[in-house]
């Protein structure tokens, strides 16, 4: 059965939403990070409306657009977008922008050849571009454009596309209300040589195997590319700079916690499996984690233990998201979390992605995450209700 609950945030009212638990049919247990399984935490907001789903069948190829209501829709909002091709390709799906033409919403593509300030006028700047000469335009544009918003601050994404800065002060973080702890793994950095690395592992002590994560997300397929190393000698083989991340036994399961504005989703995906200390004094050497393109059964025929397969308590995940807004400013973010194996409550933070692909990116045989137009659409309007309150309360003299 479907329940309600409310999400608190300082700067937004609550929403209602629903919360749609499920669970896995399945009998065995693939032991890949690349599988997607969809489950509970399913978070929607109320009172979506039937008639803003595209009609036809798609399965033919054919699909008949109602824009005829659309084409009296009151403009409401104008959204800026500064994407890759591949990123603009798997964001602006159909469904989505005839969600949006319908709400009054326009996603406009911006020039780079052109002064940023010379396009527009925008409401929203949605991007996702690396490099300093970037990072510079937006920068420039906030301070001329105050009253556009921008999604999101480029300082607050440069923060964690560093591995290093990225889950800086989350051991610090107050939860203890919140029904669970929050941890970080012990990590370190490696600079430039990886062979005398291992005095400074023991000094920092990092217990092995180690997870060996590129020290900058940039992009590339090469900065997502994770190893295990199960001893000094293998960390010879890796190419700095890098992060080494203290491997936590997780029962093979990633949460993988999806923020949008105001909205939470949380989905789980399997992992590497826990290491056993015979393993540990047996295995040498560094491996790759595995890809999803080497997956060769569903996630559907797998069972699960209730124990590892338990979703983060409901309190802890709202102070967690809640925290990370206000430390890093940003409002599309995915957080990868795991469950401390053996423990009920004890989750590590290992990773933080801005705006990430996996928002709407097809994975395999398993589609795309649920309802992520709708989602987006409801962050949207929000985003324009906020604009119109703050412009209303500007002409009334009032001092929000």
């Amino acid at each position: 059965s479907n329940f309600l609950f409310r999400v608190p945030f300082f700067l937004t009212p609550p929403l209602n939403l629903t919360l749609f638990p499920s669970s896995p049919d399945s009998s065995s247990l693939i032991l890949s990070l690349g599988f997607v399984r969809y489950f509970g935490l399913g978070m929607r907001v109320e009172e979506e409306e039937d008639n803003m789903v595209p009609q036809g069948n798609e399965a033919d190829g054919e699909m008949v657009l109602d824009t005829a209501s659309s084409q009296h829709q009151e403009e409401k909002l104008v959204i800026g977008y500064a994407l890759t091709s591949k990123k603009k390709q798997s964001f602006l799906q159909p469904k989505l922008e005839v969600l949006a033409r319908k709400k009054g919403i326009s996603f406009v593509s911006i020039d780079q050849d052109k002064p940023l300030s010379d396009q527009g006028p925008f409401d929203v700047v949605l991007h996702k571009l690396l490099g300093n000469e970037w990072h510079d335009v937006i920068q420039d544009y906030q301070q001329k454009h105050p009253e556009v918003t921008v999604l999101d601050p480029p300082g607050s994404i440069q923060r964690i596309y560093n591995r290093q800065s990225m889950l800086q002060g989350l051991a610090d973080l107050n939860l203890a209300e919140c029904d669970g702890m929050i941890c970080v793994p012990k990590q370190m950095v490696v600079l430039q040589d990886t062979t005398s690395s291992a005095n400074e592992v023991a000094k920092a002590g990092l217990k092995f195997p180690l997870v060996a994560k590129p020290l900058l997300v940039d992009g590339t397929a090469k900065s997502h590319q994770l190893f295990l190393a199960y001893d000094c000698l293998s960390l010879a083989k890796l190419e700095p700079p890098l992060v080494l991340q203290e491997f936590v036994n997780h029962g093979g399961v990633l949460f993988k916690v999806f923020v949008v504005g105001d909205v939470i989703r949380v989905v789980r995906r399997y992992s590497l499996p826990n290491v056993s200390n015979v393993e540990k004094e047996k295995v040498a050497g560094v491996f790759q984690f595995p890809r999803v393109s080497s997956a060769a059964a569903s996630v559907d025929k797998t069972d699960l233990d209730p124990r590892v397969a338990e979703l983060p308590p409901k309190p802890l995940l709202e102070g967690l998201v809640r925290e990370l807004r206000s430390r890093l400013g940003l409002r599309l973010f995915n957080i990868d979390m795991i469950r401390e194996h053996g423990s009920q409550d004890v989750f590590y933070v290992i990773d933080i992605n801005y705006f990430p692909g996996k928002f709407f990116t097809s994975f395999f045989w398993y589609g795309k995450m649920p309802d992520y137009e709708q989602v987006f659409i409801d962050f949207f309007l929000g985003l324009a209700q906020a604009k119109h309150e703050k412009g209303l309360c500007v002409k009334s003299g009032i001092d929000m």
